[in-house]
């Protein structure tokens, strides 16, 4: 469990009314599935399992989807391959075994294109809106659904129901948005690249449209795969809202793309390509099973304070975001004097609770014997805000570093009063 996950682990265990009152404050974005999950672990509380089920079944589920679109356009072979590779792609494996809503908002968006086809316009708008309030930029998938199906007036009353719809959550993210994105910056050169590498298979994959058997797949996968995560990036050059997974149901695009041509084949070399690729493919499958994968573990962070820990210790982090780490074990949590917290993040109706003014927070920390510091790795830069600050000065004043003991993506330091440290 990295700390995405571990924020909706924490939140969906919230009771109704502050999930209600957190959504007015932050996450607004992440509401519907928070309440979904909240439903889950209410039916059971079976740990990761109950928190990454649901991504697996959705992940299935458009897998799906990509079959029944490959089928009604292309064939039964098509369908096959297509639902295929759309499985086998390891950024759509990642979000498969991930507590978060962009597998299940990738269905939706999936689903609703195979509607789109099907010209089932009232489903079509229900499923569609119900990806987008899962997460709004769902929504950037209706400027690839426009290519397609613009001339329709039943595409066009949908799109605005959407739309309209989706306008009251629009409002509330906008008022958030400084908080829940204000972390992102423009989109890398790396970022650049692997748009370029997914636009060039696109095109590449598209080329002679001009046939029967692919002119449809193309119509519908190659605005799918190109334009919202391309319209998505351009964004970010004036305001930095681009994250890859924000736009994962742009992978059914290419995965159309790639079945619909193996269908097609008459040579033996695509499928040689895709011998080749088989290797780092599943490399890449394995490596993403593995806590590497993740920026860091928020299980495995409480499972060395866990070791660590003393009756009466404090713990403190650094910065305080940092939190999150211990707040889905709060076995771990509870068991130690949170020095720095003011009001929990359930009182103060925010994700990891608020701190104590500097000078409060210097002198607690101060009168602690021994304090558990949870920090970033080694090289990361450090926050500049002024509590943040004064933790870290008093710890290099009044404390020993008695130990440091390297957890996926997180230090976990035990500081001690002078003589305090462990023999």
């Amino acid at each position: 469990m990295w700390r995405d996950e571990s924020v909706t682990w924490q939140v969906a265990h919230r009771p109704l009314g502050g999930l209600w009152d957190l959504l007015g404050q932050v996450d607004a974005v992440h509401g519907l599935y928070y309440l979904l999950m909240h439903g889950v672990f209410l039916a059971w509380d079976g740990g990761l399992w109950a928190l990454r089920l649901p991504s697996v079944a959705a992940t299935a589920l458009a897998a799906a989807a990509v079959a029944a679109i490959g089928h009604r356009l292309a064939g039964e072979r098509a369908a096959l391959l297509c639902g295929l590779v759309y499985a086998a792609l390891p950024p759509v494996q990642m979000y498969a075994q991930e507590g978060r809503s962009y597998a299940l908002v990738a269905a939706a968006v999936v689903w609703a294109t195979y509607l789109m086809l099907r010209e089932r316009w009232t489903a079509y708008a229900v499923v569609l809106l119900l990806g987008c309030w899962l997460h709004e930029f769902a929504v950037l998938a209706l400027l690839a659904h426009a290519v397609t199906a613009w001339r329709s007036r039943g595409w066009r009353i949908a799109a605005g129901a959407v739309a309209a719809l989706l306008l009251p959550l629009a409002l509330v993210s906008a008022r958030q948005a400084g908080q829940q994105l204000g972390w992102l910056g423009r989109p890398s050169w790396q970022d650049w690249a692997a748009y370029a590498v997914l636009a060039g298979a696109a095109l590449l994959l598209a080329r002679g449209a001009g046939r029967r058997d692919l002119a449809g797949v193309v119509r519908v996968a190659l605005p799918l795969a190109l334009l919202p995560p391309g319209l998505l990036m351009t964004l970010s050059l004036v305001h930095p809202w681009y994250v890859d997974r924000y736009v994962l149901y742009a992978l059914a695009g290419l995965a159309l793309l790639a079945g619909a041509r193996l269908a097609a084949a008459r040579d033996w070399w695509p499928w040689l390509v895709v011998a080749a690729l088989l290797v780092p493919a599943g490399c890449w499958s394995v490596w993403l099973r593995t806590p590497e994968s993740r920026k860091d573990d928020a299980l495995a962070v409480a499972a060395a304070v866990r070791e660590l820990a003393r009756p009466g210790d404090a713990v403190l982090f650094l910065p305080s975001r940092r939190r999150e780490w211990l707040l889905s074990s709060p076995g771990v949590h509870d068991g130690l004097r949170d020095v720095a917290l003011a009001r929990s993040p359930e009182a103060s109706h925010t994700l990891q609770g608020t701190e104590l003014p500097s000078a409060d927070l210097r002198a607690a920390l101060i009168a602690s014997p021994r304090v558990i510091a949870l920090m970033d790795p080694a090289g990361q830069p450090l926050d500049p805000y002024l509590r943040e600050a004064v933790k870290r000065q008093t710890l290099a004043a009044w404390f020993d570093l008695c130990s440091v003991t390297e957890v996926r993506g997180a230090r976990v330091a035990l500081y001690a009063r002078p003589g305090g440290c462990p023999a």
